[in-house]
């Protein structure tokens, strides 16, 4: 028997099958295709919300997990994930100016916001109110980090490049089958494919699509990320990733022509220099009602757990509400208020 099935191979995916095998437990992931903003998102790690200076939710907390989780992935994988960038914010006024310097009055956020302001990070991309300087930021390649660790799982003969078929999975008294595979429990981290799951779809996951444009800029030679109206984010070889829309009517992964022209729009305000459009792609971010993560275990049938819900920050919170399920499960460490789906019970 199976200690876990895990549907989805996201951020979440991963991060909860590190949890369980640092237990000695035995999963199956499935790839679950139903959701791909994983490997769309640009992968910043990043606890400043650039746009008001504040501190993302419980960021502190995700920061100090987020980034030996994904060192030790890149021990176990042999593969360079992390890169540390840092993010210019440029400002637009005296008053966002004014603002980011009260906002370093706050302990942790004044260890990411440089008091030492820039009048210039790059020729084409002018300022009249200089920049600010986000430290302690960087990257994480996502699509790497995906594909090397499903490369990992098959080779413990763990994963499953398949989508889960919810209708054929046979809920047990002591656990569950799914197609000749007897699991003790089931967590599902579906991403936006949460809304088709008929056991977690009364959860209010709303979700918001996420449009990116892939440029090539050869005289822009940009070796920092830049958050004007939009993200510059450099992937090297004079490509860069701008973005994002949100859009919280489409929920078609379809790139569309009205997000393009809204980024250029934006970009052409920022940068002087030419480019070129190499390619476009949008995703479906998995977005809750109250803006925290769905996580926990099912109310009725109570082998089926649920990890979802991480917005637009999966990378910084993936690793900690991992852990925080997994202590759940194995350990009985209650969970958070703020995540606990039974916080939605009455909608079940």
């Amino acid at each position: 028997m199976t200690d876990y099935i895990i549907v989805g191979a996201g951020l979440s995916g991963i991060a909860v099958s590190e949890e369980l095998l640092k237990l000695g437990k035995t999963i199956k992931v499935f790839e679950n295709h139903s959701q791909s903003s994983s490997t769309v998102a640009g992968g910043v790690f990043n606890p400043i919300i650039l746009k008001r200076f504040t501190l993302a939710w419980q960021a502190n907390e995700q920061m100090q997990l987020a980034l030996p989780f994904y060192k030790g992935l890149e021990n176990k994988l042999k593969t360079g994930l992390v890169h540390k960038l840092p993010i210019y914010r440029k400002f637009n006024s005296v008053e966002e100016q004014n603002n980011w310097f009260t906002a370093m009055d706050k302990p942790f956020i004044s260890l990411f916001l440089d008091p030492d302001l820039v009048p210039s990070i790059n020729p084409n991309i002018p300022s009249d109110n200089s920049f600010g300087r986000v430290k302690n930021t960087g990257t994480v390649n996502t699509k790497l980090l995906l594909e090397k660790y499903k490369e990992y799982l098959g080779n413990l003969d763990s994963f499953e490049s398949a989508d889960f078929e919810y209708d054929q999975l046979e809920l047990q008294e002591n656990g569950c089958a799914y197609k000749g595979i007897q699991a003790r429990r089931v967590i599902f981290c579906d991403g936006f494919g949460l809304t088709k799951n008929p056991y977690f779809n009364y959860l209010p996951l709303r979700g918001n699509k996420g449009e990116y444009l892939i440029i090539k800029a050869k005289d822009l030679n940009l070796e920092v990320a830049v958050k004007s109206s939009v993200f510059i984010l450099p992937l090297g070889n004079h490509l860069y990733k701008v973005g994002a829309t949100y859009d919280n009517v489409d929920k078609t992964e379809t790139p569309t022509p009205e997000a393009k022209d809204k980024l250029l729009s934006q970009l052409s305000k920022i940068i002087t220099c030419e480019f070129e459009v190499i390619d476009q792609v949008a995703g479906i971010r998995p977005a809750t009602s109250d803006r925290k993560p769905l996580v926990g275990q099912h109310p009725k049938h109570r082998q089926l757990y649920c990890c979802n819900g991480f917005g637009s920050r999966g990378v910084l919170i993936a690793p900690t509400v991992a852990k925080q399920l997994v202590g759940f499960i194995e350990k009985d460490t209650a969970l958070p208020i703020d995540i606990d789906i039974r916080r939605f019970d009455k909608k079940y």
